[in-house]
Protein backbone atom coordinates (compact mmCIF):
# COMPACT_ATOMS: atom_id res chain seq x y z
CA UNK A 1 0.00 0.00 0.00
CA UNK A 2 2.93 2.31 0.72
CA UNK A 3 4.10 2.00 -2.89
CA UNK A 4 0.68 3.12 -4.15
CA UNK A 5 0.84 6.25 -1.96
CA UNK A 6 4.39 7.02 -3.13
CA UNK A 7 3.40 6.65 -6.80
CA UNK A 8 0.28 8.75 -6.23
CA UNK A 9 2.38 11.41 -4.49
CA UNK A 10 4.85 11.50 -7.40
CA UNK A 11 2.01 11.84 -9.93
CA UNK A 12 0.42 14.69 -7.95
CA UNK A 13 3.78 16.43 -7.56
CA UNK A 14 4.51 16.09 -11.30
CA UNK A 15 1.05 17.51 -12.11
CA UNK A 16 1.64 20.51 -9.83
CA UNK A 17 5.10 21.17 -11.29
CA UNK A 18 3.71 21.06 -14.87
CA UNK A 19 0.88 23.45 -13.99
CA UNK A 20 3.21 25.92 -12.23
CA UNK A 21 5.57 25.77 -15.23
CA UNK A 22 2.64 26.38 -17.60
CA UNK A 23 1.43 29.39 -15.61
CA UNK A 24 4.95 30.85 -15.40
CA UNK A 25 5.66 30.34 -19.09
CA UNK A 26 2.40 32.10 -20.05
CA UNK A 27 3.64 35.32 -18.43
CA UNK A 28 6.55 35.56 -20.89
CA UNK A 29 4.48 35.04 -24.05
CA UNK A 30 3.80 38.02 -26.31
CA UNK A 31 0.05 38.67 -26.60
CA UNK A 32 -2.12 39.98 -29.45
CA UNK A 33 -2.38 43.61 -28.27
CA UNK A 34 -5.78 45.17 -27.61
CA UNK A 35 -7.50 47.75 -25.43
CA UNK A 36 -10.94 47.35 -23.91
CA UNK A 37 -13.27 50.07 -25.19
CA UNK A 38 -16.37 49.10 -23.20
CA UNK A 39 -17.53 46.29 -20.91
CA UNK A 40 -21.05 44.92 -21.13
CA UNK A 41 -22.82 42.22 -19.17
CA UNK A 42 -21.10 39.05 -20.41
CA UNK A 43 -18.90 40.49 -23.16
CA UNK A 44 -16.64 43.41 -24.01
CA UNK A 45 -15.77 45.55 -27.01
CA UNK A 46 -12.07 45.70 -27.84
CA UNK A 47 -9.81 47.53 -30.23
CA UNK A 48 -7.01 45.35 -31.66
CA UNK A 49 -3.80 46.70 -33.19
CA UNK A 50 -2.80 45.78 -36.73
CA UNK A 51 -0.67 42.62 -36.50
CA UNK A 52 1.12 40.11 -38.70
CA UNK A 53 0.19 36.42 -38.54
CA UNK A 54 1.35 33.13 -39.97
CA UNK A 55 -1.70 31.23 -41.18
CA UNK A 56 -2.81 27.97 -42.71
CA UNK A 57 -6.19 27.32 -44.35
CA UNK A 58 -7.70 23.99 -43.32
CA UNK A 59 -10.27 21.99 -45.29
CA UNK A 60 -12.66 21.47 -42.38
CA UNK A 61 -14.92 23.33 -39.97
CA UNK A 62 -14.49 20.76 -37.17
CA UNK A 63 -12.54 22.32 -34.31
CA UNK A 64 -10.72 19.20 -33.08
CA UNK A 65 -9.47 18.18 -36.52
CA UNK A 66 -8.63 21.74 -37.61
CA UNK A 67 -6.85 22.64 -34.37
CA UNK A 68 -4.72 19.51 -34.38
CA UNK A 69 -3.69 19.78 -38.04
CA UNK A 70 -3.25 23.56 -38.03
CA UNK A 71 -1.23 23.61 -34.82
CA UNK A 72 1.11 20.89 -36.09
CA UNK A 73 1.76 22.81 -39.34
CA UNK A 74 2.25 26.26 -37.79
CA UNK A 75 4.23 24.99 -34.79
CA UNK A 76 6.50 23.17 -37.24
CA UNK A 77 7.25 26.50 -38.89
CA UNK A 78 8.01 28.44 -35.70
CA UNK A 79 10.05 25.58 -34.22
CA UNK A 80 12.52 25.66 -37.11
CA UNK A 81 10.62 24.35 -40.13
CA UNK A 82 11.77 27.26 -42.28
CA UNK A 83 14.58 28.17 -44.67
CA UNK A 84 16.84 29.38 -41.84
CA UNK A 85 15.96 26.63 -39.33
CA UNK A 86 15.14 29.56 -37.05
CA UNK A 87 13.02 29.25 -33.91
CA UNK A 88 10.37 31.95 -33.61
CA UNK A 89 8.80 32.61 -30.21
CA UNK A 90 5.29 31.33 -29.55
CA UNK A 91 2.64 34.01 -29.08
CA UNK A 92 -0.87 33.97 -27.68
CA UNK A 93 -3.66 33.45 -28.45
CA UNK A 94 -3.90 30.92 -31.26
CA UNK A 95 -6.70 32.19 -33.51
CA UNK A 96 -9.06 30.18 -35.71
CA UNK A 97 -11.62 31.58 -38.11
CA UNK A 98 -15.07 30.09 -37.61
CA UNK A 99 -16.09 29.39 -41.20
CA UNK A 100 -16.62 26.36 -43.45
CA UNK A 101 -12.87 26.08 -44.08
CA UNK A 102 -11.20 27.23 -40.88
CA UNK A 103 -7.95 29.17 -40.94
CA UNK A 104 -5.56 28.89 -37.99
CA UNK A 105 -3.29 31.82 -37.22
CA UNK A 106 -0.28 32.44 -34.96
CA UNK A 107 0.63 36.08 -34.35
CA UNK A 108 4.19 36.90 -35.40
CA UNK A 109 6.28 38.55 -32.64
CA UNK A 110 6.47 42.33 -33.11
CA UNK A 111 10.24 42.26 -33.70
CA UNK A 112 9.62 40.71 -37.14
CA UNK A 113 8.41 42.38 -40.31
CA UNK A 114 6.90 40.39 -43.16
CA UNK A 115 10.07 40.87 -45.23
CA UNK A 116 12.37 39.64 -42.43
CA UNK A 117 10.52 36.38 -41.68
CA UNK A 118 12.16 33.17 -42.89
CA UNK A 119 10.23 31.42 -45.64
CA UNK A 120 8.31 28.35 -44.44
CA UNK A 121 9.25 24.85 -45.60
CA UNK A 122 5.56 24.04 -46.09
CA UNK A 123 3.89 25.84 -48.99
CA UNK A 124 0.43 26.06 -47.38
CA UNK A 125 1.69 28.51 -44.73
CA UNK A 126 0.98 32.13 -45.59
CA UNK A 127 1.78 35.45 -43.95
CA UNK A 128 -1.35 37.47 -43.25
CA UNK A 129 -1.50 41.12 -42.21
CA UNK A 130 -4.56 41.70 -40.08
CA UNK A 131 -5.62 45.36 -40.00
CA UNK A 132 -6.60 47.17 -36.81
CA UNK A 133 -10.15 46.20 -35.88
CA UNK A 134 -12.88 46.59 -33.32
CA UNK A 135 -14.41 43.36 -32.04
CA UNK A 136 -16.82 42.06 -29.44
CA UNK A 137 -15.40 39.25 -27.27
CA UNK A 138 -16.97 36.69 -24.97
CA UNK A 139 -14.74 34.62 -22.67
CA UNK A 140 -15.18 31.11 -21.29
CA UNK A 141 -13.02 28.72 -19.32
CA UNK A 142 -12.33 25.00 -19.48
CA UNK A 143 -11.73 23.01 -22.63
CA UNK A 144 -13.00 24.13 -26.02
CA UNK A 145 -14.83 21.89 -28.47
CA UNK A 146 -17.27 22.45 -31.34
CA UNK A 147 -20.31 22.48 -29.04
CA UNK A 148 -18.88 24.98 -26.55
CA UNK A 149 -17.59 27.26 -29.30
CA UNK A 150 -21.04 27.22 -30.98
CA UNK A 151 -22.71 27.85 -27.59
CA UNK A 152 -20.58 30.92 -26.85
CA UNK A 153 -20.85 32.20 -30.41
CA UNK A 154 -24.65 32.12 -30.00
CA UNK A 155 -24.42 33.80 -26.57
CA UNK A 156 -22.34 36.57 -28.13
CA UNK A 157 -24.82 37.01 -31.01
CA UNK A 158 -27.73 37.18 -28.55
CA UNK A 159 -25.93 39.75 -26.36
CA UNK A 160 -24.98 41.92 -29.36
CA UNK A 161 -28.54 41.81 -30.74
CA UNK A 162 -29.88 42.79 -27.31
CA UNK A 163 -27.53 45.80 -27.19
CA UNK A 164 -28.26 46.74 -30.83
CA UNK A 165 -24.58 46.43 -31.82
CA UNK A 166 -24.02 45.67 -35.52
CA UNK A 167 -21.52 42.93 -36.31
CA UNK A 168 -20.06 41.19 -39.36
CA UNK A 169 -19.96 37.46 -40.11
CA UNK A 170 -16.21 37.30 -39.24
CA UNK A 171 -16.14 35.17 -36.10
CA UNK A 172 -12.96 33.75 -34.57
CA UNK A 173 -12.08 31.38 -31.75
CA UNK A 174 -9.10 32.39 -29.59
CA UNK A 175 -7.32 29.83 -27.42
CA UNK A 176 -4.80 31.06 -24.86
CA UNK A 177 -3.45 27.93 -23.16
CA UNK A 178 -1.12 25.09 -24.13
CA UNK A 179 -2.80 21.66 -24.15
CA UNK A 180 -1.03 20.50 -20.96
CA UNK A 181 -2.33 23.44 -18.89
CA UNK A 182 -5.27 22.24 -16.81
CA UNK A 183 -6.21 25.25 -14.66
CA UNK A 184 -7.15 28.84 -15.49
CA UNK A 185 -7.92 27.98 -19.11
CA UNK A 186 -9.07 30.94 -21.22
CA UNK A 187 -11.01 30.73 -24.47
CA UNK A 188 -12.84 33.41 -26.41
CA UNK A 189 -15.15 33.85 -29.34
CA UNK A 190 -14.78 37.23 -31.03
CA UNK A 191 -16.55 38.90 -33.94
CA UNK A 192 -15.55 41.95 -35.94
CA UNK A 193 -18.01 44.82 -35.53
CA UNK A 194 -19.40 46.95 -38.33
Amino acid sequence: MKIVYVILGIVVLAFIVIQVYALKSQKDIEMYPYTVKKKYDGFEVRSYEASLFTSVKLGTNQYKKASSTGFRILAGYIFGGNERNENIAMTSPVAMSLEDSMTMMFMVPKKYKKESLPQPNQSQIEFREEPAKVVAAITFGGWADDERIAEYKQKLITALDKEGIAYTNKFYFLGYNPPFEMVNRRNEVIVELK
